[in-house]
């Protein structure tokens, strides 16, 4: 995997950051920051999060934490680290998730675990590889040789809810739950369990952010676009709806979430 680089230097501090796609896992992108202390805001997205940590540990929501996975969130995270930061960063989509975790994903919501408890022994040998590997390609590389054989061998997601998730993610949100629950043939009651247990949130709450989550990148791509456009075109049902979930989702509203964005589009400042 040939990674894209992106680097920001200034008199403050400054990163750099190594992006590609790998086979399963979906986006990867190795981090190495220095300078002073930096917070961010880490908005609700569709996927979990692992964390391979080289080192310094990142603070969340005031816990410290090195090598992790995040599960899903219906609420803004806040993370701080005291300068210095070098590891890998993946977003597991949900289906992926499930099959490298071997769990539910639903006690896995608004939490964050330890890679060791998903791994175990495997953990520590695998971050000290990455963390000895001498360039971003062989450390993704690594990576996912690493991971390949519990991903392979894991048992598949039932058809039904793999369907409901590709309705979802294609749609950015915008089908009604009650449409995929009839398609699937289940009750109500049974498609939000399964769905829940499988993907971390409830349908609708996924929804939710999925719609949230697609609002938010169109205003980063485009800040002179309407926003009441991008309300319509994200499935809300006017402005006031999407600043109403901008505020409950994110903390803040949509033109205060904008203007905390870092440059070089190095996340959301806290």
């Amino acid at each position: 995997m040939q990674p894209s680089l992106r680097r920001h230097s200034s008199p403050a501090g400054g990163w750099e950051f190594a992006t590609a796609t790998a086979p399963v896992l979906g986006t990867v992108c190795g981090y190495r920051e220095w300078g002073q202390p930096v917070r961010r805001r880490e908005v609700p997205h569709p996927a979990l999060t692992l964390i391979v940590s080289f080192g310094d540990p990142l603070l969340v929501d005031g816990a410290r934490h090195t090598s992790f996975v995040a599960g899903l969130h219906d609420r803004p995270v806040l993370t701080a680290h005291d300068g210095p930061q070098h590891g890998i960063e993946v977003g597991l989509a949900p289906a992926v998730a499930g099959a490298l975790l071997r769990q539910p994903l639903d006690p896995l919501t608004n939490r964050v675990i330890a890679l060791s408890d998903v791994l175990g022994g495997d953990a520590d040998r695998l971050v000290a590889k990455l963390a000895s590997a001498t360039d971003w390609r062989t450390r993704f590389d690594l990576l996912s040789a690493g991971l390949a054989g519990r991903l392979a061998d894991a048992p598949p997601l039932a058809g039904e809810i793999r369907w409901a998730l590709d309705q979802l993610t294609r749609r950015h949100g915008r089908v009604p739950v009650g449409r995929l629950v009839r398609a699937t043939g289940w009750s109500e009651r049974h498609f939000a369990a399964r769905f829940r247990a499988h993907v971390g949130l409830p349908p609708k709450a996924y929804a939710r952010v999925l719609r949230f989550h697609a609002a938010f990148r169109r205003m980063r791509a485009a800040p002179e676009r309407s926003w009441a456009q991008i309300a319509a075109d994200a499935g809300y049902y006017d402005q006031p709806h999407l600043n109403r979930e901008f505020r409950q989702l994110a903390g803040l509203a949509p033109g205060a979430l904008l203007a905390a964005t870092l440059p070089e589009r190095a996340g959301t400042a806290a």
